[in-house]
């Protein structure tokens, strides 16, 4: 699976940039495969393994916060590895022509 999830610190200003830098510290500290950009993380692996990493993800912001708001959308699609790879590639040809 797939998960494309944001943990934004609540109360502490526009510039939540430190709180979201420990989040994605997690997430590459997983070894799971992953890519972050302005907006979300996105990470792929098991079910659980995925959860364990965002759980860990937002149990590192709330340090910096009371409140904590995740987003996380999920394609869980049976069979598919290197899912996050395999979509760019896929959008790259169908732009290239």
């Amino acid at each position: 699976m797939i998960a494309a999830f944001s943990v934004t610190p609540l109360g502490i200003g526009e510039d939540v940039a430190e709180a979201v830098a420990a989040a994605v510290r997690v997430v590459r500290a997983s070894g799971l495969p992953n890519q972050t950009d302005a907006m979300f993380t996105s990470i792929e692996g098991e079910w659980d393994e995925v959860m364990a990493v965002i759980k860990e993800a937002v149990a590192a912001v709330k340090p910096f916060a009371n409140r904590v708001s995740t987003v996380i959308k999920i394609d869980d699609r049976t069979g598919v590895t290197d899912g996050l790879t395999r979509k760019m590639a896929s959008l790259e040809h169908h732009l290239t022509g």
